[in-house]
């Protein structure tokens, strides 16, 4: 027996052919093997035998070295087959573009087409962990990011497939780039394409949950006592077999039952979560109510925290308490602080919550550690310092932890390993942006229960509240390219945004999680409020220069009414010179430090010392550090005492300064910023 040993280049093709049509046709078990590669198109000539080469074709070889070999390259020809239909299929599949949609396809096909361009560039691993070779369970792998996602795969066509992913579970189009992966690989198969013909046979009955903008159960029947278990669904499923809500706490019954029918009835994890979170909704209102029987009006708000409320106030903690995750969206100054503080309390109390943790910006870390010892009179603790010494306060005994936003990404699994019942989001429209790292991690921060609070309007800025809206629950306002489509009006032609439609429905779908009142709504509950101003005159020198950024102003407006255009200079001269003419009305020193003419800091100290004569506390706010600095030189002359926030101030001092503001006789006047300019609690002042 000569064996046959294959290496590089060194037969030629006419050789290759024949010693292939040989190896074929010599034996009937081959010769099918042959015909049907014929059969495929593919061709011999183009085979390249990179690491094959005929060394010795002749002598005698055996039937057993015949079908050796015959097999050997039957398996390294059908390889390369399925690598050339792979490239072939990448090659002629029609591209769409990431960012517009073509004109005569709904965005649903354009998102899913984007879905399956993206996952043939993919270089995903996966494994079969079934018994089935195409309608089984799989675990695929994404190597860049080593995140892993489970798939199930039941048909070739969009709706009874599954992914763990994401993404699957918000876009609400029955697939997924995992899912098109897998099935653009098993495809390339000419037997798994028979499969697929002939379809998946359910032999048992499951529970799956169908995803969209509101999730559903869903019983789906196999042929295993068919009869018997549709008699039975009718109890417990509507028409379309999808769960009845009056079914979710007695679901466990039709299990006891379901599976006495079928032995192999599966029930799958999500679907479970789902019926676990909606009796949770359930046993969480039956709990705020029996403890708040007559509302906002029950006695046990009078213990609840150690201040007196206002009534949208208490109806905001009875709001936040039993929708479990929601929004308080009150215009800046009504207390939303106090409310998440009050919320978080009967969380304790009724849902025996145990961790809790604050994120907020840096200036408010110690505001919030100050009102919640104060009002809850529980331990809160701030997260700050060293990595290490980061790492060893989320491991103390103390119920609520409170972190800046900077802290969430680099402190993440440590935080997830925390794992904190209620999450508390201040200042949400920090994570407006959803494509910013900080954004993406904040959604990273797992918990039961959440309140996010924003004083910021959302009207008009979807994307923004869609962002927002998508840490408390992901599945309310759907994937957001449906959502911009159904609210968004777009210029024909064009990406630019003219206006929008639908924003009732908006409201109406975001009622079990939004709460917001403005001042009209809550005005009659509050405190009256004093507004007096006070015009003051400009000096000759402060004129001067007004006068002077008013011309070119005048005529950069008058340009633009002539020619309706202004290049990029320009627009930046209009700002430029709009903001001098801000600056000035306060003084010529914020312009120039050499060169100061004001008469505003001289009426503001006289309108002080009159002040404070009768009153404790005074706020006193400029958007100009320079401004603030002016006032500043000014109080110590007359020896008022003071308190100083701006940028340069570190976070970990700001808190001391507001609580020397409140608790200190002597602090008069608190100055400050835009860096004090969102969320600070400064209710002892009266001015």
């Amino acid at each position: 027996m000569i064996p046959v040993i294959f290496e590089h280049d060194f037969v030629n093709c006419f050789v290759k052919f024949q010693v292939l049509h040989l190896l074929f046709t010599s034996l009937p078990c081959l010769r099918s093997c042959f015909a049907e590669l014929q059969r495929a198109s593919f061709s011999l000539f183009t085979i390249s035998f990179s690491l094959l080469k005929v060394t010795q074709l002749v002598g005698k070889i055996n039937s057993l070295d015949y079908i050796k070999t015959g097999f050997n390259i039957i398996e390294w020809m059908g390889n390369n087959m399925m690598k050339n239909n792979s490239k072939k299929v990448k090659e002629n599949i029609e591209r769409v573009s990431y960012y517009h949609k073509p004109e005569r396809m709904s965005h649903e096909a354009w998102q899913t087409k984007l879905r399956k361009q993206f996952a043939l560039e993919q270089n995903y691993i996966f494994k079969n962990t079934g018994y089935h070779p195409v309608f089984s369970d799989f675990e695929l792998t994404n190597p860049l990011s080593n995140r892993t996602y489970k798939v199930a795969i039941r048909s070739e066509e969009q709706g009874l497939n599954y992914c763990s992913c994401p993404d699957f579970k918000i876009n609400t189009l029955g697939t997924c780039k995992h899912i098109e992966h897998v099935l653009f690989k098993l495809k390339q198969s000419p037997e798994n394409q028979r499969i697929f013909k002939d379809g998946f046979l359910r032999q048992y009955s499951s529970i799956t949950l169908k995803y969209g903008a509101e999730r559903k159960v869903v019983l789906r029947i196999g042929i295993t006592e068919i009869a018997k278990i549709t008699e039975l669904a009718r109890k417990y499923f509507d028409e379309n077999l999808i769960l009845k809500e009056d079914s979710f706490d007695r679901f466990e019954m039709f299990l006891e039952e379901v599976v006495c029918l079928d032995p192999d009835f599966k029930c799958y994890k999500d679907a479970i979560d789902y019926i676990v979170e909606v009796r949770d909704i359930h046993k969480r209102k039956q709990l705020v109510y029996e403890a708040f029987p007559e509302g906002i009006n029950s006695k046990l708000f009078d213990t609840l925290l150690k201040t007196n409320l206002y009534s949208y106030q208490k109806e905001g903690i009875l709001f936040a308490a039993a929708a479990g995750r929601s929004l308080i969206a009150d215009e800046m100054g009504h207390g939303k602080t106090i409310q998440a503080i009050g919320a978080m309390e009967v969380m304790f109390r009724l849902f025996r919550i145990e961790r809790i943790l604050i994120i907020c910006p840096t200036s408010l870390k110690y505001q919030w550690k100050s009102e919640v010892e104060k009002f809850s009179g529980r331990q809160a603790l701030v997260i700050n310092g060293s990595y290490l010494k980061r790492k060893q306060q989320y491991e103390e005994d103390v119920p609520i932890k409170i972190v800046t936003y900077n802290s969430v990404a680099r402190d993440l699994v440590d935080i997830n390993l925390l794992a904190p019942d209620l999450v508390i989001l201040d200042e949400a429209q920090r994570i407006k942006n959803w494509k910013t790292k900080l954004a993406k991690a904040i959604k990273y921060v797992n918990s039961q229960y959440a309140i996010v609070l924003t004083g910021t309007p959302l009207e008009n800025r979807l994307e923004e509240l869609h962002s927002i809206v998508e840490y408390i629950d992901r599945f309310k306002l759907g994937p957001l390219f449906k959502f911009l489509a159904t609210h968004q009006l777009v210029e024909p032609g064009q990406t630019r945004v003219i206006g929008y439609k639908g924003l009732n429905k908006i409201n109406e779908t975001l009622a079990p999680i939004l709460i917001r009142r403005n001042k009209k709504q809550v005005k009659m509950q509050l405190p009256e409020r004093l507004e007096k101003i006070f015009f003051v005159p400009m000096t000759e020198e402060q004129m001067s220069v007004h006068e002077e950024c008013r011309e070119a102003v005048a005529k950069l407006i008058f340009k633009w009414r002539k020619f309706h255009f202004l290049s990029d200079k320009d627009r930046l001269q209009l700002l430029k010179q709009l903001g001098i003419m801000k600056m000035v009305c306060d003084s010529t020193y914020i312009i120039n430090e050499d060169d100061r003419h004001d008469t505003k800091v001289d009426e503001l100290i006289a309108y002080l010392k009159d002040t404070l004569e009768t009153e404790d506390k005074v706020v006193v706010f400029s958007q100009y550090e320079r401004m603030t600095r002016l006032v500043a030189k000014e109080l110590e002359k007359i020896k008022i005492g003071y308190e100083y926030l701006h940028g340069g101030i570190p976070g970990d001092k700001r808190g001391a300064l507001i609580k020397n503001f409140h608790e200190k006789p002597e602090v008069k006047v608190f100055l400050s910023t835009d860096a004090g300019g969102v969320g600070l609690n400064l209710q002892c002042a009266m001015l």
